[in-house]
């Protein structure tokens, strides 16, 4: 009887056990997919930025402008992680993520209320990259409060599994953004949604930030963190600890150079730029576009658990290397069949009528006000999703483009388009093989799931309990938030500056590949240390 009482004790310690580290995952992953819900409405509303938020007179400049505001919100990243992360290891991982979701949830309604430039001049630009920086230094503490918090409840034998869920919450917050700003203007229509209806998917943010609040005051602190702080053994000063000695410093600059930066461009290049470039080079309508993403995604995220899971029975390290070689390898040809299936015409028209650019002032002025002839022509070829070759000029000569064999002197959109319509090109793509496309998004999710999946795991093995949101969440978020938060803004820039449609892909396959090269020489294995 007492062996039979004993059982059915373990049983239910166990059975509680379970639904205390369910809860723990639903809390811990909800409230960041909400946070990262809120990040990417901006980067997937900021084509409607450059008119409302900045000085008009150059289109070129607006949106650029509005991608580099984008960029603002990671690049001060590295700030928060740092404020964030002490504020983390001193008073525990539950009461800073609760901080910083707050002071998210509010930016971003925030935002959906800002005046725009018409209204109050240069304050637009001004108030809205404040905000977007608020957002920046949220998101800088939140990540790293939540892998560790997350990672402190799971039994060692599955932490690469638990931690990967967390993994899945930045590509379900840009799932669900893409579905919610789909909705909006499925239900405003264009015009309403561009004057206005934009604004109804930041706002409606706060509902999910009561949700998210609410479920995450049901938690307990990480059982990590309680025994240090009842042995006395926080840290009082963790970013003076994490910079006060070589192995912290040699730890952070495995992280950041061995993964977080091959991982960053890796993510953002399949499922963000991947949207950024059906939709604005190969002109595939927004429906379709937002369909394809958000299939994919659906399809594609499960793979980052299963990377996870892998990672606990083979090793966190083979399986983030093998996805940064394959991303490195894989990315251009990817890009390629993703323009074959979404717009097939669109080569087969390059291929027949090639386009040259002829200018003596063609000098890359992005941000010239007014843009000159030449900036103009490039632009619009860039927008059409049209690769073209710039050639040098005499003095004086002015903008002379070639399309096939049709010679246009100066620049004149409405000539343009006419020319073009007058060669067979369509100002949308046609015939989209959603089905192809589809599949390039899930094999993009893949090399995603590799180098993501398993990193939470990884990095929380790499650094000692008591500093461990600073020392985790410092070379994280200098890679995500500076090289990851400027691949939109770097890509266009290299795309418009070489001419080829492709050209913005040597970013993320160049950081990749020296990621790959660096964790081949670095990385150690990790699964198997304690962080206790």
């Amino acid at each position: 009887m007492a062996a039979i009482e004993a059982t059915e004790a373990s049983l239910r310690i166990g059975t509680d056990e379970a639904a205390g580290t369910r809860l723990v995952l639903v809390a811990a992953s909800l409230g960041t997919v909400f946070e990262w819900y809120d990040f990417f409405l901006y980067g997937s509303l900021a084509v409607f930025f450059g008119a409302l938020f900045f000085p008009p007179g150059n289109e070129t400049a607006g949106f650029l402008a509005s991608l580099a505001t984008f960029g603002a919100g990671f690049a001060v990243r590295p700030l928060g992680a740092l404020v964030f992360g002490g504020l983390g290891d001193r008073i525990g991982r539950k009461r800073c993520f609760m901080i910083t979701m707050v002071m998210m949830g509010l930016s971003t309604l925030l935002v959906g209320m800002l005046p725009t430039y018409a209204q109050v001049g240069v304050w637009a630009p001004a108030l809205l990259v404040f905000l977007r920086l608020t957002q920046g230094l949220a998101v800088g503490g939140e990540y790293g409060s939540a892998a560790t918090y997350l990672a402190e409840h799971a039994r060692p034998a599955h932490r690469g599994y638990y931690t990967s869920w967390l993994q899945t919450t930045s590509t379900i917050g840009l799932l669900l953004s893409l579905l919610v700003i789909l909705a909006c203007r499925l239900t405003l229509g264009d015009e309403a949604f561009k004057a206005w209806g934009w604004r109804i998917p930041f706002l409606t943010s706060i509902l999910l930030l009561a949700v998210s609040v609410y479920i995450r005051l049901k938690l307990e602190e990480s059982p990590v963190y309680q025994k240090m702080k009842l042995d006395g053994r926080t840290s009082k000063s963790p970013i003076r600890e994490t910079f006060g000695s070589w192995s912290n410093i040699k730890g952070l600059l495995v992280l950041l150079f061995g993964i977080t930066s091959g991982m960053t461009v890796i993510w953002y290049g399949a499922q963000f730029y991947a949207l950024f470039f059906m939709q604005n080079t190969l002109q595939v309508d927004y429906k379709t576009s937002y369909a394809i993403i958000a299939i994919g995604l659906t399809l594609g995220t499960p793979l980052i658990v299963l990377c996870g899971m892998l990672s606990d029975r083979i090793g966190r390290r083979p399986v983030m290397i093998a996805g940064l070689l394959l991303g490195a390898m894989t990315f251009i040809p990817s890009f390629h069949a993703l323009a074959n299936f979404a717009n097939p015409g669109l080569a087969d028209f390059v291929e027949r009528y090639p386009i040259e650019i002829s200018a003596d002032n063609c000098t890359f002025s992005l941000f010239a006000a007014p843009a000159s002839s030449c900036d103009k022509a490039r632009k619009f070829f860039s927008r059409n999703g049209l690769s073209y070759t710039s050639i040098p000029a005499a003095a004086g000569s002015g903008v002379v483009t070639r399309i096939g064999a049709t010679t246009l002197i100066g620049f004149d959109e409405s000539v343009y388009k006419k020319a073009l319509e007058g060669s067979g090109f369509k100002g949308t793509a046609a015939n989209v093989n959603v089905a192809g496309s589809i599949a390039v998004v899930v094999w993009l999710l893949a090399l995603v799931g590799m180098v993501y999946g398993p990193m939470a795991a990884f990095m929380v093995e790499m650094v000692p309990a008591k500093i461990r949101t600073t020392s985790l969440s410092l070379p994280y978020h200098l890679g995500v938030g500076i090289l990851g938060g400027f691949l939109p803004f770097v890509a266009s820039a290299l795309v418009i500056y070489a001419g080829n449609i492709y050209a913005g892909l040597w970013y993320p396959v160049g950081v990749a590949l020296a990621t790959a090269l660096v964790a081949l020489i670095v990385l150690p294995e990790t699964k198997d240390r304690a962080i206790d």
